[in-house]
């Protein structure tokens, strides 16, 4: 396998472990059952990606290489176990869904480079990877999805999309340009929560 391969097959299972996590912390807030829980998870961190691939016209990840599946399901139990001992923020979903949205819009653009999608479907596919999850976690959990709230999510993603994609142009190597544009995206994000930055949002005016 080559190096960027190894990078982004990392990138990717870490992505799915943390939104996995971050899916049934959102349900955990829902009461919902063991089984619920475990469908939010899959659809949050499985969703994102499987949109990608069928929009990519290649074999969706997670049944190309079970092992995302597995990765997802343990990372659901674990995070289910986890608040079953201890009692969790409310809003602490809100963590592994951003760390996760970094991880999956580097993972995302890199598989769309690597079909070499050009520059702007290339930092599309990032954002879906990293978004399109989320929101179906929040439809199935009765809440606005994140992305359109005005909080900067999919704009966050975007920016370390581009960012990615403008440093592989410069042929800056692989891993620096991930943690890279990783980094701007979760750094977006964190002070996003943080200090309630929001893109505006529609008023009509009376």
């Amino acid at each position: 396998m080559r190096p960027i391969d190894t990078l982004v097959y990392g990138i990717g299972l870490a992505g799915v472990a943390a939104q996995a996590a971050a899916g049934v912390l959102e349900a955990g807030n829902k009461r919902f059952d063991l089984f619920g829980m475990v469908v939010v998870a899959l659809a949050a961190s499985l969703g994102g990606g499987s949109l990608r691939d069928m929009l990519l016209d290649r074999q969706v990840f997670w049944i190309a290489d079970q092992s995302y599946l597995v990765t997802a399901l343990l990372a659901a139990l674990a995070a289910f176990a986890l608040a079953r001992v201890m009692r969790l923020p409310a809003r602490l979903f809100l963590l592994p869904d951003a760390i996760g949205l970094a991880l999956f819009t580097v993972s995302g653009t890199q598989a769309a480079l690597a079909l070499d999608a050009p520059w702007l479907v290339a930092s599309l596919m990032g954002v879906i990877t990293g978004a399109f999850g989320g929101i179906v976690r929040d439809v199935l959990c009765n809440e606005v999805p994140l992305v359109f709230s005005g909080a900067l999510y999919a704009t966050a993603s975007w920016v370390g999309a581009l960012l990615l994609v403008a440093l592989s142009e410069f042929e800056v190597a692989h891993t620096w340009a991930a943690l890279l544009a990783g980094s701007v995206v979760l750094a977006i994000r964190l002070s996003a929560m943080r200090f309630g930055w929001r893109l505006p949002v529609f008023r009509a005016r009376m």
